[in-house]
C-alpha cells in the first residue's frame, strides 16, 4: 500500500485548519474558497484540485471526525469479553478504558463549531446517526429487537447531550469526570 503523499496530507490539514478558525465567526455558507485560501496559504489551483466547493471541505472533516469517533466508541468493549458483550456492554464498562470524551477533547475546536449556531443542523443528524449506528451495531453482538430503536436513540441523545453540556461549560470537567458520567448514564437508562 501506498503511503499517503505528505504535501497532500499537510496541505488539507491546513485548509482544515483554516476552515475551523473562519467557522468561529462565519456560517459555512457565507465562507468564500477566496478567504478559505488567503486563511490557509494556499491558492485557489490547490484548492479547486482537491475540492469543488467550501462545503466539500468540510463534509470531508466531518467524516474524517466521524470515522475517530466511532473508533473511539469501539475503544472500550476490546476490554470486555464476548459473554460479557451479550449480555451487559455497558455494566462491564470501566470508565478508564472509555475513549469518546478523548476524542472530543482532541477535536475540541471543531466541536466548540459544530455545537454552535454557525453550522446546519445537517451535520447534527449525521452525528447524532454514527453515534447510533454503533450502538445498532453493539446490538447484533447480543440480542437484537427492533422495538430497542427507540432506546437506542434515547441514548445516543444521552451521549451527545453530555458532550453538549460539556461544551457549555466549556470543556471545564476532566475526560475522565466525563468518562465517569456516561458510564453511569448507560448504566441508568439501561437499567443496570
Amino acid at each position: 500500500m501506498r503511503a499517503k503523499d505528505l504535501r497532500v496530507v499537510k496541505t488539507k490539514k491546513a485548509i482544515y485548519q483554516a476552515l475551523t478558525h473562519l467557522l468561529k465567526d462565519k456560517r459555512l455558507t457565507d465562507i468564500k474558497v477566496s478567504e478559505l485560501c488567503r486563511e490557509a496559504s494556499i491558492n485557489r489551483g490547490t484548492f479547486y484540485f482537491h475540492y469543488e466547493e467550501v462545503g466539500d471541505v468540510f463534509k470531508e472533516f466531518f467524516e474524517e471526525v466521524i470515522v475517530d469517533l466511532e473508533e473511539s466508541y469501539k475503544e472500550p468493549y476490546k476490554y470486555i469479553s464476548a459473554s460479557q458483550l451479550k449480555t451487559s456492554a455497558f455494566k462491564n464498562l470501566d470508565p478508564k478504558t472509555v475513549r469518546i470524551f478523548h476524542h472530543v477533547k482532541k477535536y475540541e475546536d471543531f466541536y466548540r463549531i459544530i455545537l454552535s449556531d454557525n453550522v446546519s443542523t445537517t451535520y447534527y443528524y449525521m452525528f447524532f446517526d454514527a453515534i447510533r449506528s454503533n450502538f445498532m451495531e453493539d446490538s447484533k453482538i447480543g440480542k437484537y429487537d427492533e422495538s430497542k430503536k427507540f432506546v437506542y436513540s434515547f441514548m445516543t441523545n444521552a451521549i451527545i447531550g453530555l458532550i453538549i453540556e460539556w461544551y457549555r461549560n466549556d470543556f471545564e470537567e476532566s475526560v475522565d469526570v466525563m468518562n465517569l458520567h456516561l458510564v453511569e448514564t448507560l448504566n441508568v437508562t439501561t437499567g443496570r
